[in-house]
């Protein structure tokens, strides 16, 4: 059973009309980077619950959740209202096994990532001890327009920290500009063609790749079956070891 505690609002992040952060003061467990964790508010009369992935590293105090709102959703609406010193429920406790605790070390962690499914990768990436455990990172992240890249500046701070350690690859699904540093299409597409690995120079290989799946539900099955049928990967279950972990966001 769900143990909850009463958490203060210390910041909201307006990033565009339907993306949004919440930033919050609450003395919870500690997490492991890629852990979610539940966030509840009394709407007439009921604990409106959901879960939200810890973006902030677990060294942090603050508390991040990226969360993005839905129209006539139960909860999100809520959320994006609150202010500061607001109060929000919280679990003590965080859950979720899409963390490095259950992956085994290989030369390249590929991280593909679709809207506010790059949450757990800040995390993990933030908390550094990634870069210690593969040669290389490769984060992939698939949003509609470039604006939606609403945590650039963290992933930039990152990247000039740790150079050639970590690879970044931008995927716009919606304009189609010029911009030789960006790929257009769709995560699974641009795996099935070859462009993904050739714009990041390299190669998928069951010997030598990890690959971490967050957010569509679409995009992880399309991508998921691309990967076991075209590059021979499988599935990173508690009871098996493989390549490819992923987490739904809904």
């Amino acid at each position: 059973m769900t143990e909850w505690i009463i958490g203060n609002v210390k910041d909201i992040r307006y990033w565009t009309k339907n993306l949004f952060s919440i930033i919050l003061n609450a003395k919870v467990n500690n997490f492991i980077a890629g852990q979610f964790t539940k966030l509840a508010l009394k709407i007439n009369g009921k604990k409106i619950q959901r879960v939200y992935s810890y973006i902030n590293s677990p060294k942090n105090k603050n508390h991040e959740f990226y969360i993005s709102n839905i129209r006539g959703g139960k909860l999100t609406p809520y959320l994006y209202k609150l202010k500061i010193n607001d109060e929000i429920m919280i679990s003590k406790k965080a859950s979720g096994i899409f963390t490095l605790n259950n992956i085994n070390i290989c030369k390249n962690l590929w991280m593909l990532s679709t809207g506010t499914g790059i949450g757990p990768y800040l995390s993990i990436l933030q908390d550094n001890i990634c870069f210690k455990k593969f040669q290389k990172i490769i984060l992939v992240h698939s949003i509609r327009y470039i604006n939606d890249f609403n945590y650039l500046n963290i992933v930039n701070k990152i990247k000039k920290k740790y150079n050639n350690k970590f690879k970044v690859q931008i995927i716009l699904t919606r304009n189609n500009n010029i911009n030789s540093s960006i790929l257009y299409g769709y995560i699974p597409h641009l795996i099935k063609n070859g462009d993904l690995e050739k714009k990041i120079g390299i190669k998928i290989h069951k010997k030598d790749s990890h690959i971490m799946l967050c957010g569509n539900p679409n995009m992880i099955k399309e991508t998921r079956k691309i990967l076991e049928i075209d590059k021979n990967l499988s599935r990173n279950l508690l009871n098996k070891s493989g390549n490819i972990t992923s987490e739904q966001y809904w």
